[in-house]
């Protein structure tokens, strides 16, 4: 599955609308979609996706550890 097609499960599981996330991030409706598109997502981007749709952004090793990505690491 690709990231576009994760964000938007993400949102549909959520009930978020992608005009309520382009809010959030500061952008149009119309870049949002333009992202979604192309599948253009800096690191940034989907934290902030993560942290409005209140879910955990991670990298896991080895399914024991976790190293959490927030939004405080966005500089």
């Amino acid at each position: 599955m690709a990231v576009t097609e994760k964000i938007r499960a993400l949102l549909s599981v959520r009930g978020k609308k992608n005009v309520e996330l382009a809010e959030y991030l500061g952008i149009s409706p119309q870049s949002l979609q333009n992202k979604l598109n192309r599948g253009s997502f800096s690191a940034e981007d989907l934290i902030k996706i993560a942290d409005f749709a209140g879910v955990a952004l991670a990298f896991e090793v080895n399914g024991t550890q976790k190293i959490m990505l927030e939004s405080s690491d966005i500089r």
